[in-house]
């Protein structure tokens, strides 16, 4: 089994030195990277952001969770990226998305295309980008982007590229990753309401659909199933550290009902890869028991200073 890795998110907006402040006590801590999401209207570009925490840190790996590809040309970001690879002597990691935020392209009138359109130009952009990572000029022709005999520059230190971090939770998301990335995302699906707003498909949190996601990932990447890390989140609410898992769990049903409509027992969400819920040695047991079950090692915990005692138990373990 794959060791433990931990990553954390920055949830706020950091001034300069409450960024480094931040970044220094999650090294400190033992957490493996700081990423950053990358949605409009946020308080962060990502690029910048992680370039002040690669600054004024030595270990600690930097990376998104997860870049918009929509959003950006992947020659131009395989620049960005590989600059601050070099800048960081090696610790990005490159966390791509297809889009799923649909209000967000509306906003500035960004054509928010079906999902198989998008999860094509993703497909394609993975190629580009490790196209300019490459050691010759390369050529690409698809349907999204055309490169001609261009040799980018600069180079990464990370050979062939930097960890590429794919995640989803359809299996034709899932499938590319399998064969493109080093690090697969467990994610829930994204439903539609009413008013075609984006909404948890409340369901794909559980265990049964998350075996379900680790299957499809095994079947598509063959022989290089044993080389992937996997990852999952709190996306099934905040982590919350308590001496009564029960109640809180209960609380989390209700509030996933009201929102979703769909309810799930206590069992399901206390068991949940996307809800950490518990005290200390019960969330430290259900991260054995989701490695042994799953092989999920690498956890996103979205409490910096409340789980530093299950990182302190079971990073690089």
């Amino acid at each position: 089994m794959r060791p433990f890795r931990f990553l954390t998110s920055v949830g706020e907006p950091y001034d300069g030195p409450g960024l480094a402040a931040f970044a220094r006590r999650a090294e400190s801590l033992g957490y493996s990277a700081v990423v950053i999401p990358d949605h409009l209207g946020t308080d962060h570009a990502p690029v910048p952001l992680l370039s002040a925490v690669a600054a004024v840190t030595e270990r600690l790996r930097v990376g998104t969770f997860v870049f918009n590809n929509n959003l950006r040309h992947p020659a131009v970001l395989a620049q960005e990226l590989a600059t601050l690879d070099r800048l960081s002597d090696g610790r990005v990691e490159i966390g791509l998305g297809a889009g799923w935020n649909r209000p967000e392209h509306d906003a500035i009138g960004l054509p928010f295309e079906p999902v198989g359109t998008r999860v094509a130009r993703l497909a394609e952009s993975i190629r580009v980008l490790k196209g300019c990572f490459g050691e010759e000029p390369f050529s690409c022709r698809g349907e999204h982007y055309t490169i001609t005999d261009f040799d980018a520059l600069p180079k990464p230190v990370q050979r062939p590229h930097p960890p590429f971090f794919v995640g989803g939770g359809g299996k034709r998301l899932l499938t590319l990753a399998a064969k493109e990335a080093q690090i697969i995302g467990l994610a829930p699906r994204i439903g539609r309401d009413g008013k075609g707003l984006p909404t948890l498909d409340t369901p794909s949190i559980t265990v049964a659909a998350t075996e379900e996601k680790v299957r499809w990932i095994r079947e598509a990447a063959g022989d290089r199933f044993p080389e992937l890390e996997l990852n999952t989140y709190p996306t099934g609410g905040p982590m919350v550290v308590t001496a009564d898992a029960r109640g809180e769990a209960r609380r989390r049903a209700d509030a996933l009902r009201a929102r979703t409509g769909v309810e799930l027992t206590v069992g399901e969400i206390l068991e949940s890869p996307h809800v950490f819920i518990g005290s200390v040695r019960e969330l430290t047991q259900k991260l054995l028991d989701l490695r042994e079950r799953l092989g999920i090692s690498s956890f996103l915990l979205d409490e910096t200073e409340a789980a530093a005692p299950i990182v302190a138990a079971l990073a690089g373990r």
